[in-house]
């Protein structure tokens, strides 16, 4: 397979997205057959057949609450707050606390927990954990599956069986797994314990399940893209049950759902097998489609008021803007694969695989700026304060203003020698999943950074 990235063997992407989320998931660079693949027809449902109906839940999520992938409104940008640009491993920490296993699901905020999905392969086991906001004390640890992994060379050698980040409304925790060739997702409550799990569908996998839910409502809404047969999936939340389920076609893709409010209407939007595509995330009804950027992308849509902005892929590669009704606005073929773009209105923001910080004009798509800050990139980028705050592969954190006046760099941060999730930012806190230590001693800490001024 041919990419920009095929003359750098060591360079293999991974499933991260939630990327991380992620995430995460240059998977598809490698080269080489991928075998056959077993097709399983996807059985459509809709909410006039499931009887389920979708209500407005009173929130429990407070305003400073990082409640699943990218925030609670999965844009990454988080409210103005007290936060640091600098710090080290004796400077703005306030704990840091092993993770058990290997994952790349984010951390999310809720209340006084901080929860991740991990997985130990060793023991075949994925879990969830939580750990106290303020201490960084392990409040509890549930394993959700134990046994029926996928085959290990249908995950790539850098992905992980937990890249899920998990999403919450406030009372349960969602997360989804693809866990015996199928994908289950699983609510548990604030003390952990598992509240019902269900099977929403076949995955065929090519490099591991990547993305994260999204809360709707009364929904927890999954993707499920694979050559096997995709499909999108609303459950109830409160009982699991299957609302709504559409087929996605045939395409092994990576992308997580978001949902927003554009063009006067709730919208879900995902990207993936060669188009750009708006549902109705109440039914799952399509409101367009349109062809756009590659078969495989990783990143999650990003809006600014009724513009629609989407990166990516393999084998194409293209960054697109479009309209709330699905009109064309600009393309540009600069891309950004595993990494997530980032908007703060003014204009758009990414950092792409290969380490070139880019800054587009939101109106037409030209390069404001480009800086190579060098080094790979997976996690995807959060704005606070009006800084860009980027992860790379090598433990790095670059700290940039969101500015379309040029590249103004603020600090570069070294914890860790990787990172391959995205930081969730919560009461003036960052909190980071980083890897120290290679090969068989590697080890994944959760860290929480915070100014002296707020310990």
């Amino acid at each position: 397979m041919m990419d920009h990235l095929e003359h750098t063997p060591t360079r293999l992407p991974n499933v991260a997205f939630t990327l991380g989320q992620g995430l995460l998931l240059g998977l598809l660079l490698v080269s080489g057959p991928i075998g056959c693949r077993k097709h399983t027809p996807v059985a459509e449902v809709s909410t006039a057949e499931s009887g389920i109906e979708i209500k407005d839940l009173a929130s429990a999520i407070s305003e400073s609450d990082w409640n699943q992938w990218r925030g609670s409104d999965g844009s990454g940008v988080a409210t103005d707050q007290e936060l640091p640009t600098r710090w080290s491993s004796n400077e703005n920490i306030a704990w840091s606390v092993d993770v058990p296993g290997r994952g790349h699901s984010s951390p999310i905020v809720v209340g006084d927990l901080v929860v991740v999905g991990t997985a130990i392969d060793q023991e075949q086991k994925q879990s969830v954990l939580a750990f106290d906001r303020v201490t960084g004390d392990q409040r509890w640890n549930t394993v959700v599956h134990q046994g029926n992994f996928p085959n290990q060379r249908d995950i790539h050698q850098k992905a992980t069986n937990a890249n899920c980040t998990v999403a919450s409304d406030g009372n349960l925790f969602v997360t989804a797994h693809l866990n015996n060739e199928r994908i289950f997702v699983t609510a548990l409550n604030s003390s952990g314990d598992i509240v019902w799990q269900k099977e929403v569908g076949a995955f065929a996998s090519k490099f591991g399940y990547a993305p994260s839910p999204a809360i709707y409502k009364s929904l927890v809404i999954i993707a499920a893209d694979n050559l096997g047969g995709g499909y999108l999936a609303a459950l109830d939340l409160q009982t699991g049950e299957i609302a709504w389920r559409r087929s996605r076609g045939n395409a092994s893709s990576y992308s997580s759902p978001r949902i927003v409010n554009a063009g006067g209407k709730d919208q879900l939007l995902i990207s993936g097998g060669n188009r750009l595509a708006s549902y109705d995330p109440a039914t799952g009804e399509p409101n367009w489609e349109k062809e756009a950027i590659s078969e495989a992308t990783c990143g999650t849509v990003v809006t600014a008021g009724d513009k629609i902005f989407a990166s990516g892929g393999y084998p194409e590669k293209e960054t697109v803007c479009f309209s709330a009704d699905g009109q064309r606005l600009w393309s540009d073929r600069n891309k950004l694969y595993e990494p997530s773009l980032i908007t703060d209105g003014t204009a758009l923001y990414g950092v792409t695989d290969d380490g070139i910080a880019i800054c587009w004009s939101l109106a037409d798509g030209s390069v404001e700026w480009r800086k190579r800050l060098g080094g790979n990139f997976s996690s995807s980028p959060v704005i606070c304060n009006a800084m860009v705050y980027s992860a790379d592969l090598s433990g790095n954190v670059f700290v940039f203003k969101a500015s379309p006046e040029g590249y103004q760099q603020v600090a570069k941060n070294r914890l860790g020698d990787d990172c391959y999730a995205s930081p969730a930012i919560s009461q003036s806190s960052l909190f980071y999943r980083v890897g120290f230590g290679s090969g068989r001693d590697r080890h994944e800490k959760l860290i929480c950074i915070a100014s002296s001024t707020q310990q």
